[in-house]
């Protein structure tokens, strides 16, 4: 059984077989299989979730969300509620979208306080965390944090993708990712992917974001 990180995750690659500690050493993945491949997580609170699992989080997700300000006037501004888990949009003070979302881990939380998006990127990736890969693009080492990991020899830093990426305050935004139904991220408040890009569609800089507890 194979051991890496993934997106904040430890993922097992084949089926679990009793207890097991991931160690720097077995976060390396075989150049012939992507950790997508794998079949089972272990998540922040050492929960197994299965890929079966994970879509049927998102599906939920997208089912719990919802959009009615296409052809609303009004200033957009966003709010971030980190204890209900959600996000909600505003166009001129009425509520017109409401997404569940995943905000910062114990380690590294999400940031409180009145802010405003900063910077949009479509096609974001982080320049903090991702996977040390080969020049296929395999990964060798996942999860890793460039500001203490170093790549193994030849490998390259390739960033975690982050799509639709609303920067509010220094490393946090919020972007497209996973939801596993609790607080997983590195700071960042992750979207299903549907509510990532209508939300990114309907902020633009300035737009007030307001995150509370």
């Amino acid at each position: 059984m194979n051991i890496v990180r993934a997106g904040g995750l430890l993922v097992l690659a084949g089926v679990m077989a009793g207890c097991a500690t991931a160690t720097k050493s077995t976060q390396r993945a075989s150049s012939s299989r992507n950790y997508s491949e794998a079949t089972m997580f272990l998540g922040a609170n050492g929960q197994v979730i299965t890929v079966a699992s994970t879509r049927a989080k998102a599906r939920e997700a997208e089912t719990e969300a919802y959009w009615h300000g296409d052809g609303v006037k009004g200033s957009a501004s966003i709010t971030i509620d980190l204890g209900a888990q959600k996000a909600f949009f505003y166009k001129g003070g009425q509520l017109v979208g409401e997404t569940p979302i995943c905000s910062g881990n114990t380690t590294h939380p999400t940031p409180r306080g009145n802010f405003s998006v900063i910077q949009k990127d479509r096609d974001h990736r982080s320049n903090l965390y991702g996977n040390f890969v080969d020049v296929s693009g395999n990964v060798l080492v996942a999860n890793v944090d460039v500001t203490r990991d170093r790549p193994p020899e030849g490998g390259a830093f390739l960033g975690a993708r982050m799509p639709f990426f609303l920067r509010f305050h220094d490393g946090a935004g919020l972007h497209a990712g996973y939801l596993p139904g609790f607080p997983d991220s590195h700071g960042c408040v992750r979207l299903p992917d549907r509510m990532a890009e209508i939300f990114y569609d309907n902020a633009s800089y300035g737009t007030p974001v307001r995150v509370v507890n």
